[in-house]
């Protein structure tokens, strides 16, 4: 799996670092995405999938290998 995100798209809902702590963050002073690894194990697939789907921004796009 490979994930990209674009940042310029992000509305700072927060709902990826929700439904994946490990993968995303916010940054502190505006709340945009920050992708903490594009690669992610595979213990972590089910829920960077769930968080690219519930993404109001549909800025979070991933990559199956």
């Amino acid at each position: 799996m490979k994930i990209t995100v674009e940042e310029d798209k992000c509305g700072a809902g927060g709902q990826c670092v929700l439904a994946a702590p490990e993968v995303f963050d916010q940054r502190d002073e505006d709340g945009i995405v920050v992708l903490l690894t594009d690669t992610p194990d595979s213990g972590h697939h089910d829920a960077v999938r769930e968080a690219a789907q519930i993404c109001p921004a549909a800025c979070i796009h991933v990559t199956e290998n």
